[in-house]
């Protein structure tokens, strides 16, 4: 039972990373358009792509998931400020508070590992002390 849930644990998280990449490639240009409308250079867009698709694949199948959660966590805290950082916009802030959700999540993976089966479980289900 606990490898089914930590497969769907990690499914569920990858998920919306690998969505987004997908459709950030799909429509590439009006994205890195959006991008450069907030004050980010577009030319960031194909290591975006790479994080959020490789990112999820690792996440997924349980490769270097520590490091794969920890990128972004990291990503998903700036991207959240960034582009959702008018919290005085109600709705802006529960984009933001969505991207802190996610990045909780996200930092259990860090913290103890993708749970089995993963295809690298060194370490896995022993928690990381910082």
């Amino acid at each position: 039972m606990n490898g089914a849930l930590n497969i769907a644990a990690r499914l569920l998280v990858a998920q919306i990373f690998l969505v987004s990449g997908i459709n950030k490639i799909v429509g590439y240009a009006a994205t890195q358009a959006f991008m450069e409308s907030n004050g980010v250079s577009g030319t960031f867009l194909p290591l975006v792509i790479l994080l959020e698709i490789g990112g999820a694949a690792a996440l997924i199948l349980g490769l270097k998931a520590r490091v794969a959660a920890f990128a972004l966590a990291i990503f998903t805290f700036a991207a959240g400020w960034i582009f959702h950082g008018n919290i005085g916009d109600p709705g802006q802030l529960v984009h933001f508070m969505k991207n802190l959700a996610i990045v909780g999540g996200l930092l259990l993976f860090v913290a103890r590992g993708p749970g089995r089966p993963a295809i690298d479980d060194s370490g896995d289900d022993k928690e990381v002390n910082a």
